[in-house]
């Protein structure tokens, strides 16, 4: 599909498009004064040299801004990918440049001066906003008391106080406006950062195990179900296997429930660690355990649970009792699809418990 003109123009991306656009539409702005300021050239009302030199300043700086953005390279210039300060500083220069030169007609450059404040009410931080609006007043309070020294015939230093003041009054409030609104858009970004935070929190509350972090059972039957799915266009069973450990309720006993949560979550970072990417593991119930391996074959998932056998050997529990060492017993099983789900884990449980009569410490395969 070929790009319309607009893709060619603002490109694709739709936050780059939005930026593009904008600049675009300031780019139109300055040609539409540098229209004006001709019209004003040929009534003699402007120098033609000093007007040449501000369309060059505001043309040039427009097509600049909008090329940073179109390029990309916007997105490398810091924390502002719209530019919107820069763009605003280079519009107040021109603006003053403006009143400079335009003599009897600059009463309407001031009502330019507003609206590149109102620019930024949107966009700057209530920092920045205050900036603007004092550099826009200084800048124009430097031209006039500069043009009424020297030109007073053209820029009248009374009409100029005047000037100055209805500038500083309507960028006050203006500026004010802006910043207001600058921190009610702080306040509603924070907002929506801590509803995403809670909304994360919600979730990962409803899918994962309080006490070890890992998936819930609901949260495992999910994936399980959803694993299923994906293999059966593959027509491939996945491995499950149960773990339970071995005397855990003598642990509680004889060492406090605070105790038996630890080895849970000791044994929750052993099973995470041992287990390779892609294989899931759910706290099922208690001291028990689910494994999930959609891409293991048997003997890889035997492996896998070797591997977590012999990382819980070495893992020390000191801390509860000196020399206390806690073991697994684990039945696997193949499923072989969503019908299969709760069958295959009954057949995982009936191993598991075979390696539990055995004497512990074991792996079994179901039958």
């Amino acid at each position: 599909m070929k790009p319309d003109l607009a893709d060619l123009v603002l490109g694709t991306g739709l936050r780059q498009r939005t930026r593009a656009s904008q600049a675009l539409l300031g780019l139109a702005v300055y040609a539409v004064f540098a229209g004006v300021q001709q019209l004003e050239v040929m009534l003699g009302m402007i120098d033609a040299v000093a007007s040449n030199w501000l369309t060059s300043w505001t043309l040039g700086g427009g097509l600049g801004f909008f090329l940073l953005i179109r390029s990309g390279l916007n997105r490398h210039l810091g924390p502002d990918p719209g530019l919107t300060l820069p763009q605003m500083i280079w519009a107040v220069v021109a603006v003053t440049g403006a009143y400079a030169i335009t003599g009897p007609a600059r009463g309407a450059v001031l009502l330019i001066m507003v609206l590149v404040i109102v620019f930024g009410v949107f966009a700057l931080t209530p920092a920045q906003s205050r900036l603007v609006g004092a550099l826009g007043v200084a800048m124009l309070a430097s031209v006039m008391v500069w043009k009424g020294a020297t030109d007073p015939a053209r820029y009248d230093p009374q009409v100029e106080a005047f000037h100055l003041v209805f500038m500083a009054v309507v960028i006050g409030f203006v500026s004010a406006l802006a910043i207001r609104l600058g921190r009610l858009r702080a306040r509603l970004v924070e907002q929506r950062e801590q509803i995403a935070s809670a909304l994360q929190r919600i979730q990962t509350l409803a899918t994962h195990d309080d006490l070890t972090g890992l998936l819930n059972r609901r949260a495992m039957a999910d994936r399980l179900s959803d694993h299923l799915c994906t293999r059966r266009l593959a027509q491939a069973p996945v491995c499950l296997a149960l773990i339970d450990l071995d005397h855990f309720k003598w642990i509680n006993d004889n060492h406090g429930h605070a105790a038996g949560d630890r080895v849970l979550k000791i044994f929750a970072g052993v099973v995470r660690a041992a287990l390779r990417d892609g294989d899931l593991v759910a706290r099922w119930g208690g001291e028990e355990f689910l494994v999930l391996m959609p891409t293991a074959n048997v003997d890889q998932a035997l492996a896998a649970l070797a591997r977590v056998r012999e990382l819980l050997r070495q893992q020390s529990f000191d801390d509860i009792e000196p020399g206390l060492r806690v073991s697994f017993s684990a039945g696997a099983a193949l499923c072989t699809g969503e019908d299969d789900i709760d069958a295959a884990i009954a057949r995982a449980d009936d191993a598991m418990y075979r390696a539990k009569s055995e004497g512990r410490d074991r792996v079994r395969l179901a039958a």
